[in-house]
């Protein structure tokens, strides 16, 4: 694996555009285009709900490269979003009522405001999401974080996609499982996952390869008899997010041959009863310049919010977001398969048949 982004490896796939060009290639057999899938099901397209979480990338910097990473992140990504563009993040929360603030990266910790902008949304009475890679609260200069977040109350949500090390590592890169316990067990010293605290601390479960998501709740018994019995590790629920046709798992799926097959898998799985959960329809997406996506898929992609909507976070109005269409494309088969994806989890209580 790479020790380095598909950016400065000079790859084609760093480009959206070109990543988009793929994705909406005509010659793969039997996969329509998604509204055309949605309309066959009943679906006049796809619309936001509402809007109760801003998630927020807080720049592509990253202590890590991973094999799966659709943001492209890693330690030569100097993408940061400013103090700037984080008060005017504040000045939507103080002027709506968003129910929770997410805050994801690359490694979100990294960029030097993360902990000013968590003390003022909390001081709002805001939840707030903390997308850690774990590794990063061991890294030299963020050893305090564990405190800081319990002290603070964030929830953490922890990548870790195999209770096995070599799966782990395969996807992550060499160590990552070792260092990743040993945050985990710092974390629950700290109150995390424990009873009797409301420190939550979640995991989030990738497949290695091109199979979809087994059932949430299975794996999750799985996870917890595994990690407590080995390393007495405690966590409060595990989430499954399918692997997204973007950005580095494209470039494996390219390079492995198994593109086509993928999407195809993906939209035989498609399950019209995902489309009502979609994360996007309650959720935008803020990229590390502060414009606006209908999801982080989206925002990796460049694919801004449709046309007659806010774009950028300073000019944030809240009525001409609701209900606005949502842009789609061929990659949205990823969080409708099986038992849907998002950043949540699966969407559905159990694996559909159609997989």
């Amino acid at each position: 694996m790479s020790s380095m982004s598909l950016k400065r490896r000079g790859s084609q796939l760093a480009d959206p555009l070109y990543q988009l060009n793929v994705l909406n290639k005509q010659n793969l057999s039997g996969v329509p285009e998604f509204e055309e899938t949605l309309c066959t099901h009943g679906h006049e397209g796809l619309w936001a709900a509402s809007v109760q979480t801003l998630q927020i990338n807080m720049g592509k910097m990253c202590n890590q490269v991973c094999r799966h990473c659709h943001v492209d992140a890693g330690p030569d990504r100097r993408e940061i979003m400013t103090r700037e563009t984080l008060s005017e993040c504040l000045a939507v929360i103080d002027k709506h009522p968003l129910s929770t603030v997410d805050l994801t990266g690359g490694a979100p910790e990294m960029n030097p405001h993360f902990e000013w902008f968590v003390g003022e949304v909390r001081q709002r009475s805001v939840r707030v999401i903390d997308r850690c890679n774990l590794t990063i609260l061991l890294a030299n200069g963020f050893t305090h974080l564990p405190k800081f977040l319990s002290d603070h109350g964030v929830e953490i949500v922890a990548s870790l996609p195999c209770y096995q090390e070599d799966n782990c590592d395969f996807q992550r890169g060499d160590g990552v499982f070792e260092r990743s316990i040993r945050a985990l067990q710092l974390l629950n010293e700290h109150g995390y996952g424990q009873e009797g605290t409301e420190l939550t601390l979640s995991l989030v479960y990738n497949p290695t390869g091109t199979s979809l998501p087994p059932d949430q709740k299975k794996l999750e018994a799985d996870y917890k008899e595994q990690l407590k019995s080995r390393f007495g590790i405690s966590f409060n629920q595990l989430f499954t997010i399918t692997n997204m046709p973007i950005s580095r798992f494209l470039e494996d799926l390219l390079n492995t041959g198994r593109y086509e097959d993928y999407l195809e898998r993906l939209h035989h799985a498609f399950n019209p009863s995902a489309v009502d959960q979609l994360m996007c329809r309650t959720t935008l997406s803020v990229d590390w310049r502060g414009y606006l996506y209908d999801c982080d898929f989206n925002q990796m992609l460049e694919l801004p919010t449709i046309a007659g909507s806010t774009r950028h976070i300073r000019d944030f109005e809240l009525d001409r977001l609701l209900n606005r269409r949502i842009v789609t494309g061929v990659h949205c088969y990823g969080c409708t398969a099986g038992s849907g994806s998002s950043c949540q989890g699966a969407l559905l209580s159990a694996q559909s048949p159609v997989e």
